[in-house]
């Protein structure tokens, strides 16, 4: 099965509440992230994934996937890199990929990915390439409302994996790689540090109760802000990088209907920081 390419809607969930950071900047942004109506996932994804889980509670495969995570993680890392091209051309993709298995180097037992998805940009036409990513189709299927169902393949498992790749398209593919990271481990430490710099001591066992706290601390905000600012040397141009780094990472999470709270809110944490450190960077130039 070929899953269609996904193009991103920019009318169904647009900026609000749009400001200008100062009155000497001509930067505008939105105050908040919009959040779309929630959507659960699809039973029916489900079952094409795994079959032997129709009607099984979704909380409780959500359990299961994070109890498992080591074993699905160390799938991926017993694909050879040497036959896991990062990226290839999307006009010449192949069915699927033959790749060799290799010896993990953890101890947990290897579940294997499923598929390889190959990741394009569906905000450029001149971007050519797709990079090669691989998933575990259950994975994907248990978090991601807005995706079409990978019916997962019945194949040996023997020294190689032959894996069928799905073209998919989302605003941004290398914020797509930060989710799926996410959606194996839920480190929220591991989303904020693929957006920008935050100190050490923050993300030092980060939780989603550390995240909530510090959105209503005008104080740690504060600070989180100006860290931030003086990392990128008070250079607004470096700012605007980070502030695309995070609506990349929100307009791929309404993509795909990614609807967990703890990186809701860590997305709206980091919003808040950039957003901080933009108003700083300007009043420090005036």
């Amino acid at each position: 099965m070929s899953a269609q390419p996904i193009p991103f809607g920019k009318s169904a969930h647009g900026l609000r509440d749009s400001q200008t950071l100062s009155s000497s900047s001509s930067v505008q942004l939105p105050r908040t992230l919009a959040r779309p109506e929630f959507i659960e996932v699809s039973p029916v994804a489900i079952a094409a994934a795994a079959p032997e889980l129709v009607n099984v509670p979704l909380d409780y495969i959500r359990r299961r996937l994070r109890s498992e995570a080591p074993q699905m993680m160390a799938g991926l890392s017993s694909l050879a890199p040497s036959h896991v091209p990062s990226s290839l051309p999307k006009s010449h993709l192949p069915p699927s990929l033959s790749i060799p298995l290799r010896a993990p180097p953890s101890r947990a037992t290897p579940t294997y990915p499923t598929h390889v998805l190959a990741v394009s940009s569906s905000k450029s036409s001149h971007d050519t390439q797709a990079i090669m990513v691989p998933v575990h189709s259950l994975v994907l299927a248990a978090q991601c409302a807005r995706l079409p169902e990978l019916r997962t393949p019945n194949t040996a498992v023997s020294h190689t994996l032959h894996l069928p790749v799905i073209p998919m398209s989302v605003p941004s593919p290398a914020a797509f790689t930060v989710l799926r990271s996410f959606m194996y481990d839920h480190r929220l430490d591991g989303v904020l540090k693929a957006l920008f710099p935050v100190p050490p001591s923050f993300l030092a066992n980060l939780s989603h109760s550390a995240v909530r706290a510090t959105m209503s601390s005008g104080p740690a905000l504060h600070q989180l802000s100006l860290y931030l600012c003086e990392a990128s040397g008070h250079n607004l141009q470096t700012l605007t990088t980070y502030t695309a780094h995070v609506k990349d990472l929100w307009q791929d999470m309404v993509v795909l209907g990614l609807f967990d709270s703890e990186l809701w809110d860590t997305l709206d944490l980091a919003w808040d920081i950039v957003l901080g450190a933009m108003n700083l960077a300007v009043v420090m130039r005036q």
